[in-house]
């Protein structure tokens, strides 16, 4: 990010000094504006973001409520099977304040989770932009030279039509007898 500002500045200084659009332009493609944002974003996570990350995905798949529908049945078999010794008889109040907690916990984890892959989108994004720019700049600048290129090579060849032609005329001329080249004089 801050290579980028110091870019962008840097070529709004050499602006300033009247810098041609072929300088801008090598300044431009010289520089690397793509950032590997995966890394970038992990290096500034905190140990309890990182867990946070990790319980959210483990929370978010099929083993979590595999292993959760497991626990839930051996609370209850084990509750049923114990009957008068049970510590948490028939209705399960133990389990629902467990369950109840075990919501209101994983709800945050999952949502700073989802903010943190909100801010890891919105890097991506904002990295893919500086990449398409640059690169639309560049193709523009392509585009303008082949242009360019194009217009001088009909100029080049409309050149060489017209020597050739006049080539053709001379070896005419000098072609016809005497006579020819009198009476084409004449009429002209």
């Amino acid at each position: 990010m801050k290579e980028n500002q110091k870019l962008v500045s840097e070529i709004i200084k050499d602006i300033k000094r009247d810098m041609t659009d072929e300088e801008i332009l090598s300044l431009l493609a010289s520089s690397k504006v793509s950032v590997d944002t995966v890394q970038e974003t992990k290096k500034e996570y905190t140990l309890g973001q990182r867990a946070a990350d990790k319980i959210a995905k483990f929370a978010g798949s099929w083993a979590f409520i595999f292993s959760f529908a497991g626990v839930l049945l051996l609370w209850m078999l084990v509750n049923i099977l114990l009957a008068g010794g049970a510590f948490d008889p028939y209705p399960f109040i133990l389990l629902n304040l467990v369950l109840s907690c075990v919501a209101a916990i994983q709800a945050p984890l999952i949502m700073m989770s989802q903010n943190r892959q909100e801010e890891k989108d919105r890097r991506r994004a904002e990295n893919d932009y500086k990449v398409n720019l640059k690169t639309e700049i560049i193709i523009e600048d392509l585009y303008n030279k082949m242009n360019r290129i194009l217009a001088r090579q009909e100029a080049i060849l409309k050149i060489i039509r017209q020597e050739e032609g006049e080539k053709a005329e001379h070896l005419t001329e000098r072609a016809m007898p005497a006579d020819e080249k009198q009476t084409q004089f004449g009429k002209d």
